[in-house]
C-alpha cells in the first residue's frame, strides 16, 4: 500500500519526499519547505492550462479516430489513403495550423560560434563538468592534447611507446597556469 504524505496541500507518495528531501535537496541551498511550496504553486499556476490542453488532445484524437472509422465502414472495412482530403481534414479540427508568415531571429549579444559561424553545437546540462569539458573539446578541441601533441610546451617530446607521465604532468601545469 502507498504511504502519501502531505506537503503544502499536495498528496505525495513517501518515497517521492523521501527522495527529495533526504538526496535531492541537500547541498543545493533549498529549503525542503520552500521547495514544496514553490512546487505547488507551480502546480497550481500551470494544471488547469494542462488539463486544458489534455482535453484539447482527446478531443483531437477523438475526431481523428472518428474520421479513420468512418472511412473504413464507407470502404467496406478497406481504407485507401488520401493524402491530400487527412491533411484538409486535420486543417479543419485545428490539428494542422497554416504557415507563419517569415520571420528573423536576433542574435545580438550571442557568442559568435552560435550566431554566425557555421559548425555543430552541443547542448549539455552545464553542471556536469566532464560533458561540458567534453563538448568544448569536441567544437574547439582539446587544450590538453594541443599542448601534448605539439612543440608549445618547454618541455622535451613525448617519449615513444605509449603515455609519457613527465609530459603529461607538464601540459596539466601549463593548461591549469593557462587558464589560471
Amino acid at each position: 500500500m502507498t504511504d502519501f504524505l502531505d506537503r503544502h496541500g499536495l498528496s505525495v507518495d513517501s518515497r517521492l519526499v523521501d527522495f527529495v528531501e533526504a538526496k535531492a535537496l541537500p547541498g543545493t541551498g533549498l529549503d525542503k519547505d520552500r521547495f514544496w511550496a514553490d512546487f505547488a504553486a507551480l502546480l497550481g499556476k500551470f494544471a488547469p492550462e494542462n488539463a486544458a490542453l489534455l482535453a484539447k488532445r482527446e478531443d483531437l484524437q477523438a475526431k481523428i479516430d472518428a474520421w479513420h472509422q468512418a472511412r473504413a465502414n464507407q470502404l467496406g472495412g478497406e481504407q485507401a489513403h488520401d493524402p491530400a482530403a487527412y491533411q484538409a481534414f486535420l486543417r479543419e479540427i485545428g490539428y494542422l495550423v497554416p504557415e507563419p508568415a517569415p520571420f528573423q531571429v536576433g542574435t545580438a549579444n550571442v557568442d559568435p560560434e552560435i550566431a554566425t559561424m557555421a559548425g555543430p553545437q552541443l547542448v549539455v546540462p552545464a553542471l556536469n563538468a566532464r560533458f561540458a569539458l567534453n563538448a568544448a573539446n569536441a567544437r574547439w578541441g582539446s587544450l590538453y592534447d594541443a599542448f601534448y601533441g605539439t612543440d608549445a610546451l618547454d618541455a622535451p617530446p613525448a617519449k615513444p611507446g605509449g603515455y609519457d607521465a613527465d609530459r603529461g604532468a607538464a601540459v596539466i601545469a601549463r593548461a591549469k597556469a593557462f587558464l589560471d
